[in-house]
C-alpha cells in the first residue's frame, strides 16, 4: 500500500437522544457517518529562489527580490512564511490582493521586539515569586519542606510526580557550583528550598505555587495584592508565555493554551496576549518601569503598521486598560 492509499477515517456515532435532554449516555443508534480524508504527502525541499518564485506565484508582491532572499537565507521559509501569512490568505492559498513581502517581514519584526520586551516584563516577575515563595515557605515549613507531602494540598500520586520533577531539575544542574557546594560540604548533600528555587523552570515554580494549600497560597498571593485563584492562573499562563519567548517563538496571531483568569471589568477574552499584559498590570507595581513598558508597546504598534490589533487580543480601549491604576 503505498502512502496515497492510506486513509484517516473518523466515526461518528448519533445519539438516539440529544445530549441536552438525555439522563445518561450508552444509548446510541447504528447510524454512522464515515468521512474518508487522504493524507498529504510531505512536500520536497525548496531552494531560496524557488520559495520566492513560489511565493510570487500565489500572489505575494515582492518588490525587492534581493532584500527577500537575503532575508529567507537568514530566517527559515517556515518560521517566516508558514507562521506570519496566517490571516493573509484566500481560502485557495493565495495571498490577498496587495499583499507584500515586506508586510509579512514587518509582523516578524513586530513580533520579536514585542516577545523581547514581554519577556523582560515576565522576568520580573518570576525572580520576585522565587523570592516570596521560598522566604514564605521556609519561614513556616523549614528549608527543607518541599520533602513533606504533607506541606502540600495534593494527592500522593501526584506529590511523586512533583518530587521526581523537583530532582530531574537538581540532577540537570548538578555542575552550578552553588548545588556542588550543598552536596559536597553539607550534612545529608541536600540543596536547601531557599537555593532550589533558583533552579527550578518558571514552569515547575508555578506547579510548586499550584501544589500548596489554599492558606498559603493566599498569604504569598497577598504579597502581590492579589487574591490566590487569579494570581494562580496568572503564573501558569505568564510560565507558558515565557518559555514562547525563550524559544523564539510566536505571540503574534496566537490562541493561548494557558489562560489566565481575567477581572469582569475587562470586556476582553482571554485567549490572546493582551490577557496576560492585563495580569502582568495587576502584579508589576504601576510604576515608572510599566509605564515606559507601555509607550514602548505602543511605539512599537506605531512602527508596524501591518500589525492587527485583534490578532493579538487588543480591545479598542487598550490603552485605558493597562494605564488605568491596577485594581488591588
Amino acid at each position: 500500500m503505498t502512502s496515497q492509499d492510506l486513509m484517516c477515517i473518523i466515526i461518528i456515532t448519533v445519539p438516539d437522544t440529544p445530549l441536552n435532554d438525555a439522563y445518561h449516555v450508552g444509548s446510541f443508534n447504528l447510524e454512522r457517518t464515515y468521512l474518508m480524508l487522504e493524507l498529504k504527502e510531505h512536500q520536497p525541499p525548496m531552494t531560496v529562489d524557488e520559495q520566492i518564485a513560489n511565493l510570487q506565484d500565489k500572489g505575494l508582491i515582492i518588490e525587492d527580490v534581493e532584500y527577500a532572499r537575503s532575508f529567507l537565507m537568514d530566517v527559515s521559509y517556515f518560521r517566516l512564511i508558514k507562521a506570519y501569512s496566517l490571516g493573509l490568505k484566500e481560502k485557495n492559498g493565495n495571498y490577498h490582493e496587495n499583499t507584500r513581502f515586506g508586510d509579512i517581514v514587518n509582523l516578524y519584526l513586530f513580533n520579536a521586539k514585542f516577545r523581547q520586551r514581554l519577556f523582560a516584563e515576565i522576568e520580573k516577575v518570576e525572580v520576585n515569586l522565587r523570592c516570596r515563595l521560598s522566604n514564605y515557605f521556609c519561614g513556616k515549613y523549614g528549608i527543607f519542606a518541599y520533602e513533606d507531602i504533607n506541606n502540600f494540598a495534593i494527592s500522593a500520586e501526584l506529590y511523586s510526580i512533583f518530587y521526581n520533577d523537583i530532582q530531574r531539575e537538581v540532577a540537570r544542574n548538578s555542575r552550578a557550583q552553588f548545588v556542588k557546594n550543598f552536596q559536597d560540604n553539607y550534612k545529608g548533600g541536600k540543596v536547601p528550598l531557599y537555593a532550589l528555587v533558583e533552579l527550578l523552570s518558571f514552569g515547575t515554580l508555578s506547579k510548586f505555587y499550584k501544589n500548596m494549600k489554599n492558606e498559603d497560597k493566599k498569604a504569598v498571593a497577598a504579597f502581590f495584592g492579589v487574591g490566590y485563584t487569579y494570581f494562580e492562573s496568572w503564573i501558569e499562563n505568564m510560565a507558558y508565555v515565557r518559555n514562547i519567548c525563550a524559544h523564539y517563538g510566536r505571540l503574534y496571531n496566537v490562541k493561548l493554551a494557558k489562560t489566565p483568569r481575567l477581572y469582569k471589568q475587562y470586556e476582553v477574552g482571554n485567549g490572546r496576549i493582551f490577557a496576560t499584559i492585563l495580569a502582568l498590570k495587576h502584579i508589576l507595581p504601576n510604576d515608572r518601569h510599566w509605564h515606559d513598558f507601555v509607550q514602548t508597546v505602543e511605539l512599537l504598534i506605531k512602527k508596524h503598521p501591518s500589525v492587527n490589533l485583534h490578532l493579538i487580543g487588543f480591545p479598542q480601549k487598550w490603552r485605558e486598560y493597562i494605564n488605568s491604576p491596577a485594581h488591588r
